[in-house]
């Protein structure tokens, strides 16, 4: 049985879930809440809104905005009508945004604030596609084909709503948003995901996950991006409440006052927590640190029967509890305290951060899946899950691995095609409807797939030795002195690295060392913290194959950001800025 379209989905729920909690959000420093009913009522509101400003089905709109409560009744209202919803990340700089309008042919633009409308406006001379409104949600405007969010509102004040009929004509072969995505060369490219491809990966998440419609979920992820997107679809069918984080660097303060059940988040945030940990336990007492590695044995031991699911013997059990009480209480504490799972997407989570939470009691589900993958292929569960491997196949979900090891998919999830651009679908899809992903991997013998690296991104050495770069650098990130790793040596004699590291490691060693400084950039350069370093990166190469190892490497003084273009807005490294940028510290590296 075919799944309905997620807009009638979502008032199938909300007619059930009427006056309960939707979702929340926090103005002026306090959480408000939206009902069902509620939000029913505003998305049918902006619905008739965008029909006023002529939007009908088949149109395209961008949302250049942040995660918020307005992009959610936005997105789904532009679904209303059969409209094509286009996402912009905040973080796109004028060039990205231009070419993103230009390409889809948006009819109009909803710009979050004064300084994405400035982006918008910079380039609105070379936007010759179709733009006639841009809609400011958060201030004033005035200006020809400008508009404030009230005044937008107010277009549809006293006019009859056909929501209930227009959304059950939607089909599910229908084109519901174009995702702009980057590509190795080239401007990006828009994935085109349909409505069918939606409700499917909603009615396999919805068949996989453990969830209660009385959870709240929490999140922070860019609603540009599509694993966040589909769990929002997937929170709009289900019926549980959604809270959007105030910002990143809230993001622990929102979560101690949410208390979330669940939560979707991507490696780097875990990271981050994990060196904090780290960090604490090393810089406290000596007895600390002993009660500290004594609960973390304890909760590995524990980790490796639940994972067996064996019982515990009753030993064991004891000693967890006194574990949980000294030490990962705290962990809990600080997450909530009602966390019951994560879901770890977007890039790969190292092995040792996901064996740490695991054994503090804390479960990170690690997904697999691609923007034309509609997000999420594979999923570890609750009941079958094994650190270092992405799960099995979701429902509906065909996956093989092709005779140089890349990841094949196929399925009712898989994107229709990109935007314009045909050869670029027809190197993507091969004629029997395989999806290539450009990813390398391997399935065990349970059927769990192992992501190894990005095709595109292993490295062949001079000496014909095949390197998948990421599991080097997950390792390296896995000890608390290191912040990014970007591995380098294609076609090299030897494997290379630049690292950023976390400053308040550096410094605390810079105190126990007794070295003065007056400046973060002066102490990286200082002969002892660069010995230092090198004694861990040493150590790490006793674990690695000879050909694996880091020979030499460089320490910048300033980790990467989204601001200088070295991450994506879901914090993954941007390897080929890096390699271009730095060109020539990693040829420094092989100077002899």
């Amino acid at each position: 049985m075919k799944p309905e379209n997620i807009v009638r989905l979502f008032q199938d729920t909300a007619e059930r879930r009427g006056e309960e909690a939707c979702l929340r959000f926090k103005q002026a420093g306090i959480w408000r809440s939206l009902s069902w009913t509620q939000t029913l009522a505003q998305i049918k509101h902006l619905a008739e809104g965008l029909k006023k400003l002529g939007v009908k089905s088949g149109d395209r709109v961008a949302l250049l905005s942040n995660t918020r409560y307005e992009w959610t009744l936005l997105d789904m209202s532009i679904l209303s009508l059969g409209a094509v919803t286009v996402p912009i990340y905040h973080s796109s700089v004028s060039e990205e945004i231009q070419h993103i309008l230009n390409d889809s042919g948006a009819k109009a633009v909803f710009a979050e604030n004064s300084t994405q409308l400035e982006k918008v406006l910079k380039v609105k001379a070379n936007l010759h596609n179709g733009l006639e409104k841009i809609i400011l949600i958060d201030g004033k405007v005035m200006g020809d084909g400008l508009m404030t969010f009230d005044e937008f509102k107010a277009l549809a004040e006293g006019v009859e709503s056909d929501f209930g009929v227009r959304i059950r004509q939607i089909e599910l072969d229908q084109l519901a948003t174009l995702v702009y995505t980057s590509g190795t060369t080239g401007p990006p490219k828009g994935v085109m995901l349909t409505h069918g491809n939606i409700a499917y990966e909603v009615d396999a998440a919805e068949r996989s996950f453990p969830i209660d419609p009385n959870d709240v979920s929490l999140m922070f992820l860019p609603l540009a991006h599509i694993l966040a997107r589909v769990i929002q679809f997937f929170q709009l069918k289900v019926g549980f409440t959604h809270a959007y984080a105030e910002s990143i660097e809230k993001l622990l303060e929102d979560i101690g006052e949410i208390k979330p059940h669940f939560m979707v988040s991507v490696p780097r945030i875990f990271e981050k927590i994990y060196t904090k940990v780290m960090n604490d336990v090393e810089s406290g007492s000596g007895v600390k640190r002993n009660i500290f590695y004594w609960a973390l044995e304890v909760g590995k031991e524990r980790s490796d029967y639940v994972l067996k699911e064996k019982p515990l013997p009753s030993g064991l059990k004891l000693r967890y509890a006194v574990a949980s009480k000294l030490v990962f209480s705290k962990l809990h504490k600080k997450l909530g305290g009602r966390i019951r799972f994560f879901v770890s997407g977007g890039a790969p989570l190292s092995k040792d951060i996901a064996e740490f939470f695991h054994a503090a009691g804390i479960l990170i589900l690690e997904c697999y899946g691609l923007t034309e993958t509609t997000a999420a292929v594979n999923l570890n569960l609750p009941n079958l899950m094994r650190f270092g491997f992405v799960g099995k196949p979701l429902p509906y979900i065909e996956e093989k691995i092709a005779p140089d090891g890349e990841i094949l998919v196929r399925g009712p999830m898989i994107f229709k095609g990109y935007w314009n651009n045909p050869k670029a679908t027809a190197e993507a899809i091969d004629a029997e409807g395989w999806f290539h992903t450009g990813d390398i991997g391997e399935f065990d013998e349970q059927g769990m797939l192992r992501i190894t690296d990005r095709k595109k991104d292993i490295i062949v050495t001079a000496g014909g030795k095949n390197v998948a770069p990421q599991n080097i650098e997950n390792l390296m990130k896995s000890k608390p002195i290191f912040s990014q790793v970007v591995v380098h040596g294609d076609r090299r004699k030897y494997l290379t690295a630049i690292v950023t590291l976390n400053p308040d490691e550096v410094k605390a060693k810079a105190k126990e060392m007794g070295i003065a400084f007056e400046s973060y950039s002066q102490l990286v350069q200082e002969p002892k913290i660069y010995d230092w370093v090198k004694k861990v990166v040493d150590e790490i190469n006793h674990e690695l194959p000879k050909y694996e190892t880091i020979k030499r490497f460089a320490i910048l003084d300033k980790d990467f950001a989204i601001e200088t273009g070295e991450l994506t807005p879901t914090l993954k490294v941007k390897r080929k800025v890096i390699n271009e940028r730095y060109r020539d510290l990693f040829d420094s590296l092989y100077s002899e």
